[in-house]
């Protein structure tokens, strides 16, 4: 885990924030966040969400997420996303490229990863190298 000194972290206190979406429910319909994203140059992009322990995605994040990853794969666009897990206890700084990915979205399909022992990071470099060839 990145010390202090290099850590993207710019204000602990602001992060720490807790947003609440009560007030945009739409019938059934209220919002998911992203936890990560990332954009390689407008050809790639790697969304991954954090799950703690074995909690899975609810229908509706899982629906929104497939759908955002869906339509962005235009223009031989390529998109991925990854559901990784982490142990942090609440309160300790997540080493998110360290949580051991559960599933993979790629070419509009899901797989599963468990005891695989793969990391976020090991996970985002398998698929770059992949795009890359």
């Amino acid at each position: 885990m990145p010390d202090d000194s290099t850590s993207l972290i710019r204000d602990k206190k602001k992060i720490q924030q807790i947003k609440d979406f009560s007030g945009l429910q739409f019938g059934k319909i209220y919002p998911t966040d992203i936890d990560g994203f990332l954009d390689f140059g407008d050809k790639m992009f790697v969304f991954f969400e954090l799950k703690y322990g074995n909690s899975p995605l609810s229908f509706g994040q899982k629906l929104a997420l497939t759908r955002l990853c869906d339509a962005c794969e235009a223009d031989e666009r390529k998109s991925c996303l990854i559901i990784a897990n982490h142990q942090t206890p609440s309160g300790d700084v997540i080493d998110v490229a360290n949580a051991l990915v559960s599933m993979v979205m790629y070419n509009k399909k899901w797989t599963n990863w468990v005891g695989m022992n793969v990391t976020l990071r090991e996970c985002i470099d398998r698929f770059r190298q992949k795009e890359a060839n």
